[in-house]
């Protein structure tokens, strides 16, 4: 196996090792005596993609709102067998590294072509566990967006992954991603790097109902083995991707609180951040014009994104006439809707509106500061100031609701260590409300073993908490430098390599 674009020899062999893993597990449980004999056609070619999960080191909730975000792929990845079927049926496994039972999933294939709103009301009907809805909600998107029929007869998956659910880390995109991919492949089709990203966005807005930004498909997709991918959110422009300095590393912390992108906090704060820009935009003289129940602006002042209001005009002229709190029948009274095509306001619920409007002004011109930090020499001060620069954004977070105690005692005990001992700053990841928090640290400071200083961050975690906290360690390319592996019937299993980004 080779992957051409890859310029370090460690980077391609870390994603041969993963795809040769992976293959292998395939084989061996689809042959004629594994736990899933009989799932895949011998005689039909099978295809594998691969999608990292991501580290969030700043950005983060700000990627609804137009910031800038600067998101590390990690080694840790999902993987997606696939092959065409002919029974009308969509067939989901997904198999854990040990030799448990496998989770198998049915879903009808004449339901997935259907409109976004019925087919998310088809999977969300209790006839097929949530987590299949991402796989089976990707044939659907690939439909809608693209025109890309890529199970007309139905299909075989069979999933792996070692990127945990509910830890903050990307795990929705990365089965999105990957599952595309593969499908694509699976269709003999491609598309840009792009389009995939907010294919799999679709998926998660439109038919699962997670309101998550653009942030998570394109790291997902785009993001460079040992580099920060750099990303303008308005929408989706990548900037570059800045490779990590040799003296520093970012690793994460997964504090085991549970963290979800659909749940009422994170939905919150979004919504909150939306009724800000709302209320800017008409303090600013803008229009509000109103089509089917949403609100649009012509915004030729910010571009239609909060992020891009300058911190100085924020205070001097919008500041005070933002409430700190809002009921949602206040706000829908006096303005309506939103601009946000995701979510709905809930009435009764009241919406931190200006700590969510603060954050992404601030996250914007946080995030700019950090990646120009890195791009210059580094010294005992800026190592200092990118320290700083996380800890605020991690507790702007907290001003906005999206906190939790598992990740605030693990930043705490990072700033205890210290700059002298290799630990200059961390912050809440992702959507917050738990999951990982990510550390900048010196390189070769975050060895784990009994007496270091990590170590006893850890066993001081566990002692006050009782968790054990994931270490995140490594970064390996995103999926549109694997593209996607074509394995041809066998034996011997003979591959090919699939382009599936233009």
């Amino acid at each position: 196996m080779d992957m051409p674009g890859l310029t370090s020899a460690e980077a391609r062999a870390r994603l041969v090792a993963d795809a040769v893993r992976f293959t292998d597990l395939v084989t061996r449980i689809t042959s004629p005596h594994g736990m899933l004999r009989d799932y895949f056609d011998p005689a039909l070619p099978i295809v594998v993609s691969r999608a990292p999960g991501r580290l969030d080191v700043m950005g983060g909730i700000a990627d609804y709102s137009g910031s800038l975000a600067l998101e590390l792929p990690l080694a840790d990845a999902t993987l997606v067998a696939a092959q065409p079927a002919n029974d009308g049926a969509v067939r989901i496994a997904s198999i854990g590294a040990d030799d448990a039972p496998p989770r198998v999933a049915e879903v009808k294939r004449g339901g997935l072509g259907l409109d976004y709103e019925r087919v998310r009301a088809q999977l969300g009907d209790g006839s097929a566990p949530s987590w299949a809805g991402y796989v089976a909600g990707c044939i659907t998107s690939l439909k809608h967006e693209v025109g890309v029929d890529a199970a007309p007869g139905g299909a075989r998956l069979i999933v792996a992954s070692n990127v945990p659910e509910g830890s903050g880390v990307s795990s929705s995109a990365a089965l999105t991603v990957a599952t595309v991919s593969a499908l694509l492949g699976v269709a003999g089709a491609a598309v840009e790097a792009g389009r995939l990203a907010l294919i799999c966005q679709k998926v998660e807005n439109l038919i699962v109902g997670a309101p998550s930004g653009v942030m998570d498909p394109m790291a997902v997709v785009l993001g460079e083995d040992g580099c920060l991918l750099e990303l303008l959110c308005q929408p989706a422009t990548v900037l570059g991707s800045i490779p990590i300095p040799r003296q520093l590393e970012f690793i994460g912390l997964d504090s085991r609180v549970r963290h979800e992108v659909t749940g009422d906090d994170y939905r919150t704060v979004r919504i909150a951040a939306f009724m800000g820009y709302r209320i800017i935009a008409e303090r600013s003289g803008l229009t509000p014009r109103t089509e089917n129940g949403r609100t649009t602006f012509e915004d030729d002042r910010f571009g239609g994104y909060l992020a891009n209001v300058d911190q100085a005009v924020l205070r001097r002229e919008y500041l005070a006439a933002l409430p700190e709190t809002l009921l949602g029948e206040e706000f829908m009274a006096r303005y309506g809707t939103t601009t946000d095509r995701v979510t709905s306001i809930d009435p009764r619920r009241s919406y931190p509106v200006r700590a969510a409007t603060v954050h992404p002004i601030e996250e914007h011109a946080r995030a700019r500061r950090f990646a120009s930090l890195l791009r210059a020499p580094l010294d005992r001060s800026s190592l200092e100031e990118l320290g700083k620069l996380m800890v605020a954004a991690h507790r702007s977070y907290g001003a906005c609701g999206l906190g939790s105690s598992g990740t605030d005692r693990l930043v705490e005990l990072v700033q205890e260590a210290g700059a002298e001992a290799g630990f200059y700053g961390a912050k809440i990841t992702g959507g917050g409300s738990g999951g990982t928090v990510a550390v900048l640290a010196r390189a070769g400071a975050t060895g784990s073993e009994p007496g270091s200083v990590l170590g006893g961050i850890l066993a001081r975690y566990q002692e006050e908490t009782g968790l054990t906290a994931r270490i995140f360690r490594g970064s390996s390319a995103g999926s549109a430098r694997f593209g996607a592996l074509c394995l041809l019937p066998g034996p011997p299993h003979e591959t090919k390599r699939l382009e599936v980004v233009r």
